[in-house]
């Protein structure tokens, strides 16, 4: 079996908040959150504001219900771009970014979208790399309960299996 490598992914520095920065990835345009400092699991990364309202998902919406997905603020969250295996969780009852695995300087945060999108408005395939890569991601809807039970969930994506 031959062991493919990762690609490695120069970035340049696109702005510098106080918890991290968004960096670009020169060759593919992507542009990525990563942490200024060390997190230990449970530590409030950052607080958010609901920016806008919306009936319909986007792609960079957090759904709150049935027909409630907001854009956030502060907006460098929205570059917390998606993981099967997952640092980060974005708690919709507390309107806090929550540290779920250790983070350390340099560290992309990363969260796992369908803890957050029931159904999402536009799938794609994963490229995380993670032993436990779903390959493609659709919300929470397409995946098998027992695989979403080793996530934390928001409370709406909660009821929705737990129907």
């Amino acid at each position: 079996m031959i062991n493919e490598q990762k690609p490695i992914k120069h970035y340049t520095s696109i702005s510098t908040h106080e918890i991290g920065e968004i960096k670009q990835d020169t060759s593919s345009g992507a542009k990525a959150f990563f942490s200024k400092k060390n997190f230990a699991v449970g530590d409030i990364i950052a607080v958010f504001e609901i920016k806008e309202i919306l009936a319909d998902p986007t792609y960079l919406t957090i759904q709150l219900s049935e027909k409630k997905h907001i854009h956030i603020t502060p907006e460098f969250l929205q570059y917390t771009n998606h993981s099967c295996n997952p640092n980060v969780f974005f708690d919709t009852e507390s309107k806090q970014l929550i540290c779920v695995k250790h983070i350390v300087v340099g560290d992309e945060f990363c969260f796992f979208y369908p803890s957050a999108e029931w159904d999402m408005a536009q799938a794609f395939e994963c490229n995380c790399s993670s032993s436990d890569c779903l390959k493609i991601i659709k919300g929470a809807k397409y995946i098998d309960r027992n695989i979403l039970s080793k996530y934390q969930l928001t409370s709406f994506i909660q009821s929705k299996i737990n129907v």
